[in-house]
């Protein structure tokens, strides 16, 4: 049976568009692996929605062997469907993201690794959604 990798990934802007940041958390079969978070400057939600997916599965890509199983969960549902092309993208900075971020899951394909995308309660992504915070005020408060 192959590895599972679940990663928990979320962003946020205070004011959208505002000061934004970006959270993740990754487990392998159940032990965190890794987590980050990052200050990304002014954006949207949703751009920092897909900023914080494209982080967490670039640092898999560079980091990883092949043949495991990623299961990524957002708390956007409006990034979920747009991944999975349910939703079109309209907005041209999602696009530009999104591009990226279909690039990265392209390559971890093309090396073995499955990938799925579903959307999660806030509650469920606590930890990521923690990160986030904890970014945006450690930015703030040095301003």
């Amino acid at each position: 049976m192959k590895n599972l990798y679940n990663v928990f990934s979320d962003g946020g802007s205070r004011g959208n568009p505002g000061p934004a940041a970006i959270g993740y958390v990754v487990y392998k079969n159940n032990t965190i692996l890794f987590r980050g978070s990052q200050y990304i400057g002014h954006t949207t939600n949703n751009e920092a929605e897909y900023m914080a997916i494209l982080k967490a599965l670039t640092k898999i890509k560079l980091e990883i062997s092949a043949e495991w199983i990623i299961k990524c969960y957002l708390d956007s549902e409006l990034v979920v469907r747009q991944l999975l092309g349910i939703y079109k993208i309209k907005n041209i900075n999602l696009k530009n993201i999104a591009t990226q971020v279909f690039s990265v899951i392209n390559d971890l394909k093309n090396i073995g690794f499955t990938l799925s995308f579903q959307s999660i309660p806030r509650e469920g992504n606590k930890e990521a959604d923690s990160l986030v915070n904890q970014a945006l005020d450690m930015e703030l408060n040095q301003q």
